[in-house]
């Protein structure tokens, strides 16, 4: 099988790559001018020259594919590079689902995020629309929710890499939020982890499983984490121990709403909205595709000692 891959030289799309590599498919990859060097060496693997907002590259990356994919989504925004949640989560998935129609590619894996139903925050109503914008065409689509996804970054960015680096090796104590008057459960709010290799695994599996068309798979580890406990499982796999202290949101929320424009500020306002409102799965999306998830710990976290 032939598939196209928008994002494809990312944090997941590495591991995308590697893993349509195991089942045998051929990838043609968009690639923007300069990241060329993200690609791994691998048979069967082309670059299109381009970024989202060229179509005609677009078009080149996905002609005569049989299968696309749309894995590009973004933490915070850089409105002066023009990276901004709608260009790149909501448009640029619509041109790429609208090149795919007009070419006959049938089928079609989009990346999207897990708790995006609150709609409190430009992330989440962007990563809704595309949502929305699939499921309205005539592809034949999939939907992939993961929580957090955790793993050897690759030198991407990646959750557990930059907590640790900006969190644990930091002297000053980490951060429990909490929201209200009283910390009764600061740093309480639960997630759920999910490794990259499951996360990339869920996409290939799901080419070979007609079963999942239509439909949209929530993918989180098989535990759920509180904030605390994250930040406990992070400092132990370096060796060290970390002095953690509640954090009232109704102060540093204000802050960061000012802040959070400017890329060198840790969070953004929004950021922690949806960080409070929590990450875990309803329904266990990689069941249909007959995978164990692997579990944040010790040994899954080991990458982050070296």
């Amino acid at each position: 099988m032939k598939i196209g891959i928008i994002g494809g030289t990312g944090f997941v799309g590495s591991y995308l790559l590697d893993a349509l590599a195991v089942y045998g498919h051929s990838t043609r990859v968009l690639v923007r001018p300069g990241s060329e060097d993200k690609l791994p060496a691998l048979a069967d693997l082309e670059s299109v020259t381009g970024d989202i907002s060229d179509e005609a590259a677009v078009r080149t990356c996905f002609e005569g594919c049989d299968a696309a994919v749309y894995l590009i989504g973004i933490l915070r925004e850089q409105p002066s590079r023009g990276i901004t949640f709608d260009a790149m989560q909501r448009r640029g998935a619509e041109r790429a689902m609208a090149v795919a129609e007009e070419l006959g590619v049938k089928r079609f894996l989009l990346m999207s995020a897990n708790g995006i139903d609150a709609a409190a925050t430009p992330y989440q109503t962007t990563k809704l629309a595309a949502e929305e914008a699939l499921k309205a065409s005539s592809l034949e689509w999939t939907i992939f929710r993961p929580s957090v996804i955790f793993g050897p970054p690759r030198g991407r960015m990646e959750f557990c890499t930059q907590l640790k680096e900006e969190l644990i090796d930091s002297p000053m104590p980490a951060p429990l939020f909490y929201e209200g008057w009283l910390p009764t459960d600061a740093g309480g709010f639960e997630l759920g982890p999910v490794h990259v290799e499951d996360v990339a695994a869920a996409f290939a599996k799901s080419l070979e499983t007609p079963e999942t068309i239509g439909q949209t798979l929530e993918l989180c580890g098989p535990d759920a984490w509180s904030w605390k406990q994250i930040l406990s499982g992070i400092a132990a796999a370096t060796g060290k121990k970390k002095l953690m202290l509640p954090a009232p949101v109704m102060f540093i929320g204000p802050v960061a709403s000012v802040m959070g424009r400017f890329e060198w500020f840790p969070v953004t306002r929004d950021q922690l909205t949806m960080l409070l409102g929590g990450n875990t799965c309803v329904e266990d999306g990689f069941a249909p595709l007959g995978i164990t998830p692997r579990p944040f710990d010790p040994d899954a976290l080991a990458y982050l000692a070296e």
